[in-house]
């Protein structure tokens, strides 16, 4: 087995010392403490810069500026709430979101609630296949059609990782993607954008998004920055870090700790989307322009820095972003289908059904829209996560907000009103955005 959700998590993420002694001593440093509980964060975090992060940021930016940046901020904020939410949640019930939803809500409920995760789950994929197809047409010249049938080989290396060997390739991940998001800071040094032009952006702007094509990139960038299979995820992987039970003081320790390590996670993922779509709007948009750039331009950003190696440097760290976000969503699919049906299938066949399923849309655009289409269909996809998302935080939202659930850990009333206001937003957006399609 490569991933197995919620106690077997403990094999792959390598987390035995802690599983073993079953105790996070109290004598123990802060430090010590910090690095015990670190992880699940990183491993959600690792998903908010994946292709569809880089569409949606590159895209928005080329096209309008700096006019949607508070986008990409209020949608990371409101990540970071959703996402202390779903540790939050599995921590104080030690189950994770599928399996409350399973125990909680009628058999016809949970099968729809199911659906619909495994939807997001697909449409994530996607972003990945249509992600490595690009990488693969910059770093051996073959056609987006090509690229997207060797994403299928991203399987083989999938099911390669076993035991802690995972942790290992986690790292190496990890170390290709904050390559990028240095070089894109030296980046944003070197080209200097206006910070006073920049500024305003961060101004939420109600105009900015009255548009069909504004709404929809930043519907776009919702949906690839809260990821609704990331809720799922992270009330799971949360509980790999301790033995169950947790003690009423280890249970705060596990919530003051994880609440730590998935801030600053998220934070770090807010400053390479802020970074990128600022870098997009500096070296591409001009008012009036009749050719806007996306991804397939983006590899220019880095020429200043690695000159001629450039569309080298971006297609590996592209490909980095998509297998960090390939290995998060095959342990996601695996904790949506053990806790909402109890079923468990080999990691295998859980990874070829998941992107054989992702294949088949990507291969249709392609061959129907032509390969000019990929950036569109890469934000596409994450809208799709975003028309999920509130299927997912209703029952979050529910659930944390149970005192007989949560216990002495339930939401207080800021956070619970915070929470569901997020809820009315991003349904109101999303309708919105179907009311105008339909419009037009």
């Amino acid at each position: 087995m490569i991933f197995k959700p919620t106690a077997s998590l403990n094999a792959p993420l390598d987390t035995s010392a802690v599983a073993d002694t079953g105790e996070v001593g109290a004598r123990m440093p802060v430090w010590k403490k910090l690095l015990t509980y670190a992880g699940p964060g990183f491993l959600i975090s690792v998903g908010y810069v994946d292709p569809g992060n880089w569409a949606t940021d590159i895209q928005a930016g080329s096209t309008y500026g700096f006019a949607l940046l508070w986008v990409v901020v209020l949608s990371s904020l409101a990540a970071i709430v959703l996402q202390l939410q779903s540790m939050r949640l599995g921590i104080a019930t030690g189950k994770d979101l599928a399996v409350l939803s399973r125990k909680q809500y009628a058999p016809a409920v949970n099968l729809a609630l199911w659906a619909l995760a495994e939807i997001a789950i697909i449409a994530c994929d996607l972003a990945e296949v249509l992600g490595g197809a690009l990488a693969f047409k910059l770093l051996l010249h073959v056609s987006l059609t090509v690229g997207i049938l060797l994403t299928a080989l991203d399987t083989i290396l999938v099911l390669g990782l076993r035991g802690s060997g995972f942790r290992r390739v986690e790292a190496i991940v990890f170390t290709l993607v904050a390559t990028i998001g240095i070089c894109y800071l030296v980046e944003l040094l070197l080209i200097g954008p206006s910070w006073r032009q920049v500024l305003p952006g961060l101004v939420p702007s109600l105009s900015s998004v009255s548009e069909h094509d504004g709404l929809f990139i930043a519907i776009g960038i919702l949906g690839a920055t809260v990821m609704p299979h990331n809720l799922y995820l992270h009330s799971s992987i949360v509980n790999t870090r301790t033995a169950r039970p947790l003690s009423g003081s280890r249970r705060h320790d596990a919530l003051n700790y994880s609440r730590i390590d998935t801030v600053i996670s998220l934070l770090i993922a807010l400053a390479i989307n802020a970074a990128i779509l600022i870098l997009a709007g500096a070296a591409f948009h001009r008012p009036g322009q009749a050719g806007i750039a996306d991804i397939e331009d983006a590899y220019h950003l880095l020429e200043p820095i690695a000159g001629p190696a450039a569309a080298a440097i971006f297609a590996i760290a592209l490909l980095a972003a998509g297998q960090s976000s390939t290995f998060t969503g095959t342990i996601a699919g695996q904790v949506v289908m053990e806790g909402f049906l109890d079923l468990s299938i080999a990691p295998w066949l859980r990874r070829v059904i998941t992107r054989g399923l992702a294949l088949i849309p990507a291969l249709l655009g392609v061959l129907w829209l032509g390969e000019h289409a990929l950036a569109r269909l890469l934000i596409l996809s994450q809208v799709v996560l975003s028309l999920q998302l509130p299927f997912a935080m209703f029952p979050l939202l529910s659930f944390t907000s149970s005192r007989k659930l949560m216990g002495e850990f339930v939401n207080g009333p800021l956070t619970t009103g915070i929470g569901w206001l997020l809820f009315v937003a991003i349904t109101g957006a999303n309708l919105m955005l179907i009311w105008q399609s339909v419009a037009n």
